[in-house]
């Protein structure tokens, strides 16, 4: 990979790149050309069986007779710009196209609620557009983030018409992998998309938060270290933001989330399913999720045998650089002609090679090379342990902490104070979309620079070492208080000191029984906790270093653990922790690391 130094690459490098990626993929035939006249129609109403209307813009060829039917529906506004290119392309390559406007958003009629209207109203209008005029009744649904959960609702209810989904960077989960990660609160996403930017019918601007204009008393800095949470919205809003109250009321994984978890519903989705996402994506686990869902409890052995999935070194979205990195020209990816491939298969019948392909493709960074596998996870994988080590002050990278492979004999352990009104500040990682924050495989030195950051690193590399898969952190701590976070980080150190996250998990303490279980701690009780970091697929190449970060807050990305054992945005009281890690001998905390076989 490279850094964003020089904007150029030798000809030949770039020769041999292309050819890379196209030996990584099987072949498939070439997309064809355009073939169609089209038209669109707007301010089409689609009516739901409670009376309320939905409207929708029809994009369709112009030539009368019944196409294959692709739906999307979005709380953003059928005029947001990037929609119409990609509707216009699917038209031309002969489907009939219905973007619409979800519930209570721009022309939409009803309140608008996320989340808890879309499966029965996405049902309704897949099977509607069924029974249109222009449709073949072969209906697939289409769009990524806010509009892939939309599809994931809708599938669940098992729509007669719909005949294949493809939700790109979408949650599976939206209490687990949107509004939370372990447990811990999204405070950046959260606020700033459930607040600031879509509280009511349009979605809002965040100029008055972030331009250079605005006064100190608006600035996101200011607003967002706000306490209690629950009140939070009044700054920004100037009324209350109820579906934001009532995330921050509902903080364990109760009813109010499983009746919207497509994660309790893929043994009812009968159609295959494409997902598609990035290793800095915040919806990286829905993503990984989604498949896994699916390849395993589908609801028949075609939904099954059909699941596939891409992971790129991306954000919300492909791209070729990302967070500061140049992962040269192969990362990105046409997302188009995917889709259009895998529509035309299903709804076409088109034998484009799709059923040739194993059905993971991941791009594995250090290595800047895509590679095609069977499964996820990966069935060769071989799960290695990598201890944590010190002399008892491994604070900063100037400290002592060591990374092994071999399990440390004797017992240690180390401690930072970690003080929520002086927070870890979010440099880089799973992030996007809410107020602006970094994301991303951003330097993390000057974290690792600070004393309430604990820092572990292995010894030069003098092989290459190749990871995919899930992996987990098994961490023994200790808190002098009634609740506290676990931060961890893996971390890529390039020989030039750079120092690249690849992966990273949050434990609210509180959850360590279980996302759906709140049981506070006992004050000094030394506890062996399980973090789930994102997953990852990375080389570490000879010459570097593997790290791992802990501490106890990554803010805003994360709302501040205020060490009280409050309910969630209860209170403004915060109360500085004393954190102890433990390891070495009966409490040897590790990283769990999911290895592979190597590229070459």
């Amino acid at each position: 990979m490279k850094r964003l130094i020089r904007g150029r690459y030798e000809p030949l490098s770039l020769c041999i790149a292309v050819m890379a990626v196209s030996l990584s993929f099987s072949p498939r035939t070439a997309i064809a050309a355009p073939q169609n006249e089209i038209r669109i129609v707007r301010h089409v109403e689609v009516p739901m069986s409670d009376g309320v209307k939905l409207y929708a813009d029809l994009y369709l060829p112009a030539a009368p007779g019944k196409y294959p039917t692709i739906v999307t529906r979005t709380c953003y506004g059928v005029q947001r710009d990037g929609v119409h290119e990609a509707m216009i392309r699917f038209a031309q390559h002969g489907y009939a196209v219905v973007v619409q406007d979800v519930r209570g958003r721009y022309e939409s009629e009803g309140t608008w609620e996320p989340f808890r209207d879309e499966g029965k109203d996405g049902y309704e209008t897949i099977e509607w557009a069924a029974a249109q005029s222009f449709s073949n009744g072969k209906v697939a649904l289409q769009g990524g983030s806010y509009l892939g959960h939309n599809q994931w609702a809708a599938a669940s209810k098992t729509p007669p018409h719909l005949v294949a989904i493809f939700p790109g960077v979408a949650s599976t989960n939206i209490y687990a992998n949107w509004i939370t990660m372990g447990g811990a609160f999204r405070l950046s996403f959260n606020y700033g998309w459930g607040v600031v930017r879509m509280p009511n019918r349009i979605m809002l601007p965040q100029y008055w938060h972030s331009a250079a204009y605005t006064p100190e008393e608006l600035k996101y800095e200011n607003i967002l270290m706000h306490l209690p949470l629950n009140t939070g919205d009044l700054a920004s809003a100037g009324s209350p933001v109820q579906h934001y109250r009532d995330w921050l009321e509902h903080e364990s994984y109760d009813e109010y989330w499983k009746a919207i978890s497509d994660e309790e519903s893929f043994d009812r989705i009968n159609v295959p399913v494409h997902t598609y996402g990035g290793w800095f994506d915040i919806f990286l686990m829905g993503t990984i999720n989604g498949y896994v869902g699916m390849r395993n409890h589908g609801a028949t052995p075609e939904a099954r045998a059909g699941a596939r999935m891409i992971i790129g070194p991306w954000g919300h979205g492909p791209s070729q650089s990302f967070g500061g990195i140049d992962f040269t020209p192969i990362a990105n990816m046409d997302m188009f002609d995917v889709q259009l491939d895998f529509y035309d298969y299903h709804l076409k019948g088109i034998k484009n090679g799709l059923d040739l392909e194993k059905p993971v493709q991941l791009f594995y960074m250090g290595a800047n090379k895509w590679r095609s596998e069977s499964d996820w996870p990966i069935p060769q994988t071989k799960y290695r342990e990598l201890y944590l080590n010190s002399s008892g002050s491994a604070n900063s990278v100037r400290g002592d902490g060591r990374l092994t492979f071999d399990k440390p004999a004797e017992a240690a352990t180390d401690t930072y104070r970690y003080d929520p009104a002086q927070p870890v500040p979010t440099t880089g990682g799973n992030n996007c979309c809410g107020t602006p924050t970094q994301a991303g495989p951003v330097d993390q030195r000057p974290l690792e620079r600070r004393e309430d950051v604990l820092v572990y690193t292995s010894d030069f590399l003098t092989e290459p070492l190749t990871i995919a898969g899930p992996i987990k952190m098994k961490l023994h701590a200790a808190t002098d208080g009634p609740d506290t976070d676990w931060m961890i980080k893996l971390v890529d150190v390039q020989p030039d000191g750079y120092a690249m996250p690849v992966a990273e998990g949050i434990l609210r303490a509180r959850f360590r029984e279980g996302l759906d279980k709140v049981k506070l701690l006992t004050p000094n009780e030394v506890y062996e906790y399980e973090i789930e970091l994102t997953s990852t697929a990375n080389v570490f190449k000879p010459g570097h270093r593997i790290r791992i970060d802990i501490t106890s807050s990554n803010f805003p990305q994360f709302d501040r653990n205020p060490n009280t054992g409050a309910p969630l945005g209860s209170s403004d009281e915060l109360r500085v922790a004393r954190q102890t890690i433990h390891h070495g001998g009966a409490r040897p905390s590790h990283l769990v690391l999911p290895l592979v076989p190597a590229l070459d």
